[in-house]
């Protein structure tokens, strides 16, 4: 499987505002080139304090990347995939409708009653872990499922769960002319931080975009690869 994380951050670092509401950070040209990276995905990735704050919808926008897909015989929008350890899902999210088949990755404390609350025929459930997802078996389990190539759109906690699994290959961020600031404010990898081993990058180019620049990073492995 290939991961990719795609984010778009302030100049500050910051996702959002200490409210935890979306702030308008790229514009036009960066959401043209996010629509594209789901367009070539198999699977877009967000957990549930994503769902839970934003209600995203995380399909295709562009009709001609949608018809692209379908001429390469896969689905009109890629997968959907909600890391929600406790299935915290609201019945009516947007990222449950029938556009695209949803995979909720859960642990053993998800209750019966919220997954049959949730159960619905476009609703594959993976369970991994005891209290919180366990992000190596669930991937695998996506992988299995058929799902290659990953995009995750966030937040900041799952972000840095997935660095601190080596999950990841590949780093893209927007970075925009604007200071959020705010101790309390998510940023791209938050969590407990790392204090040791810290995952390493390699710049493999920079692009202009809208007011501010995208970053395009891949993971050094401790192997070099």
């Amino acid at each position: 499987m290939h991961v990719v994380v795609n984010a778009a951050m302030s100049a500050d670092g910051k996702l959002s505002s200490r409210r935890r509401e979306q702030v308008r950070i790229s514009g036009p040209d960066d959401f043209a080139r996010v629509d594209r990276l789901r367009a070539e995905s198999d699977a877009v990735v967000v957990g549930v304090g994503t769902v839970l704050a934003d209600d995203p919808h995380l399909t295709v926008k562009d009709p001609e990347l949608c018809e692209r897909r379908l001429e390469a015989g896969e689905s009109r929008h890629p997968a959907r995939v909600v890391v929600d350890s406790r299935a915290r899902t609201p019945a009516d999210a947007r990222i449950l409708d029938d556009a695209a088949t949803t995979y909720l990755l859960v642990s053993e404390a998800a209750g019966d009653d919220r997954r049959a609350t949730l159960a619905r025929p476009t609703l594959e459930f993976v369970t991994a872990g005891d209290d919180r997802v366990d992000l190596p078996r669930a991937f695998a389990e996506l992988e299995r499922a058929g799902l290659e190539t990953v995009m995750v759109e966030g937040g900041g906690e799952l972000i840095f769960s997935l660095f601190d699994a080596g999950l990841v290959d590949e780093l893209s961020v927007f970075v925009g002319s604007r200071i959020i600031g705010g101790r309390d404010a998510p940023t791209l990898a938050d969590g407990d931080g790392f204090v040791e081993a810290f995952p390493e990058l390699d710049l493999e180019r920079v692009e202009r975009m809208d007011d501010g620049v995208v970053l395009y990073w891949r993971v050094r492995f401790a192997d070099g690869e």
